[in-house]
């Protein structure tokens, strides 16, 4: 026979309170099993609490009804974010990957429907997608020239990890609807985009 909470475990003997068979794992030195522990110190729990003091006053008629609908929407009404609530998640999505991955963001400006916040975030993907390439390529010319070429190409190795990770973390921060601020070409593309 096997325990009443561990299958696959021979039971040793049945438990003094409840009769249910249990190993030796699952059983205390009095014999009982943990259904029956727990059963008792629930019941000296409830007979040690003290009734709390005053009164719990009527409920008048006046009160506000106590919100209804699913928890998820009423907590999502509380966080507040930089992007319209009403951009679509697929563009979203385009946009934030458009970080990674240029054309998606190339794409993501041809969408009539977006908001400024996802036009300024497609376009600040592209531009730092063409930044970063701009970069690479200053470097590379630099690796070229005898007297400055070392110190280039100590860098150069550097400059995919860590476009992967910048771009994967702007990315995500677009996902959620945060502001992301990429150095120089943000300030540039707000002075360009025109207010809303």
């Amino acid at each position: 026979m096997d325990c009443y909470f561990h299958e696959n475990v021979p039971a040793v003997a049945p438990c003094v309170d409840c009769g249910k068979s249990i190993c030796a794992t699952c059983r205390d030195e009095r014999g009982s099993c943990p259904s029956c522990r727990l059963a008792q110190k629930i019941d000296a729990t409830v007979g040690t609490r003290q009734p709390l003091g005053g009164q719990v006053p009527p409920r008048s008629s006046s009160a506000p009804p106590p919100p209804t609908g699913p928890p998820q929407s009423r907590a999502r009404a509380t966080v507040a974010t930089v992007g319209d609530a009403d951009d679509p998640i697929e563009s979203r999505a385009l946009v934030a990957l458009g970080y990674p991955l240029w054309p998606l963001a190339l794409l993501g400006l041809f969408d009539r429907k977006q908001s400024r916040y996802l036009k300024k975030q497609a376009l600040q993907a592209l531009g730092f997608n063409v930044g970063f390439a701009a970069f690479g390529g200053l470097l590379e010319l630099a690796s070229r020239i005898p007297i400055m070429g070392f110190s280039a190409e100590v860098i150069l190795p550097f400059l995919i990890p860590v476009f992967l990770v910048a771009s994967v973390f702007f990315g995500i921060k677009v996902w959620h609807g945060d502001d992301v601020h990429v150095p120089v070409i943000s300030d540039w593309i707000d002075e360009r985009l025109p207010a809303a």
